[in-house]
């Protein structure tokens, strides 16, 4: 199909809008592939009710129940999952007293809070909030924070963890390759008369004992370890001239889904530019978003901690406020994790638990949202 156009369009997509109308973007593969632009009189997300259970969603990890005893990254909170990829909640209190090896993903843990270091077969590294941390499916490790305050994001992925393809912006775009960092093997002096790996096959748990300490590493080579990446060594891509789409944002990719890192940074200059995320309806993808920090301006009654679902099939995109709000605004104050995913997603019991049930009405109008109070 070659590109046409009809009736009342922008010329440039997400510049110039119609006065009175409102863009969709309506496209296929993310963002990558075929795409049409759609010029409504209203906004897409204006619905007065909605049956059924496609709708937009919000869970508050922050209300999530933990257990009081937990000590080790081995038991976790799953929230969403698919064939692909399971998103979990993981908030230990203590040091882990074994180490554990996961041989059914590959895993990457996002940490929202906590300081402290791991212990790897490849040495020990320090983490922070704000770090992604890589961890090789078969990788023995155990986390050892430095107080009781943590809560870590992990993604368990049965495909490898791997940068995205920086194209035409060159291999120093987004970051330089000098600022991830690995374990280094440094002596581990605690004495035990037996060491404990817990490995996870099957979803099943083994443990496999040991007089000695198992990861006695003194040095290792090679292009597979454990890797760290913090959020402020990331150097968003901007435009001054055109709000542009969340796949320039990517920061892994794995079979089937891909996770993006969006950073304070500052809004579009152009006075003909949108400023806000534009509408579209996730037609291949649904689409998670993990709010770590900041003010959440293109969202109504998010918090640090919470996480929102879009599924396929539904728009979204803008609250009410937020166009309005973005006029007064030069840059962006948040840091969020997003995760978008070919296949859909499942909830968990334990994410139905904690939901903003009403979430789907933030986008009505106030006088709207209390009708349908009262309905």
């Amino acid at each position: 199909m070659y590109l046409q156009a009809k009736g009342q369009f922008s010329k440039q997509a997400h510049v110039a809008i119609p006065p009175g109308l409102y863009e969709e973007e309506f496209g296929r593969d993310g963002f990558f592939g075929p795409v049409s632009h759609l010029y409504h009189r209203h906004a897409p997300t204006g619905w007065t009710r909605i049956e059924g259970p496609l709708r937009p969603h919000a869970y508050d990890c922050n209300k999530l129940e933990m257990d009081a005893a937990l000590t080790d990254l081995s038991r976790r909170i799953p929230l969403l999952y698919n064939d692909d990829v399971t998103f979990q909640i993981v908030r230990p209190r203590q040091p882990m007293p074994w180490y554990f090896r996961n041989a059914d993903a590959d895993e990457l843990f996002f940490i929202h809070e906590g300081t402290g270091r791991i212990e790897t077969d490849f040495g020990v590294i320090g983490f922070k909030p704000g770090d992604y941390l890589v961890t090789p499916r078969g990788t023995t490790y155990r986390f050892i924070p430095d107080s009781e305050q943590n809560f870590f994001l992990v993604f368990e992925s049965k495909t490898r963890f791997q940068q995205p393809d920086r194209g035409l912006l060159g291999q120093h775009a987004l970051y330089d390759q000098t600022v991830i960092e690995t374990p280094t093997p440094e002596p581990l002096t605690e004495q035990r008369d037996e060491w404990e790996i817990r490995v996870k096959r099957l979803n099943q748990i083994s443990s496999i004992f040991y007089p000695f300490n198992p990861v006695d590493i003194v040095g290792w080579k090679g292009d597979l370890t454990v890797w760290r990446l913090n959020v402020q060594d990331i150097r968003p891509v901007m435009s001054h001239s055109v709000h542009l789409p969340p796949s320039v944002h990517t920061t892994f990719k794995a079979g089937n889904f891909i996770i993006c890192t969006f950073l304070p940074r500052p809004l579009e200059s152009d006075p003909d530019a949108v400023r806000v995320p534009f509408y579209h309806r996730n037609i291949d993808y649904d689409e998670v978003i993990f709010y770590h920090s900041g003010d959440f301006f293109s969202r109504d009654g998010i918090k640090p901690g919470m996480i929102t679902m879009h599924p396929q099939g539904i728009h979204h995109g803008p609250h009410p406020k937020a166009v309005e709000a973005s006029k007064g605004k030069t840059e962006t104050h948040e840091i969020a994790v997003m995760m978008d995913t070919l296949y859909p997603l499942h909830v968990t019991p334990e994410a139905l638990q904690v939901e903003w049930g009403e979430y789907w009405q933030s986008w009505q109008e106030p006088s709207t949202r209390q009708q349908e109070v009262k309905a």
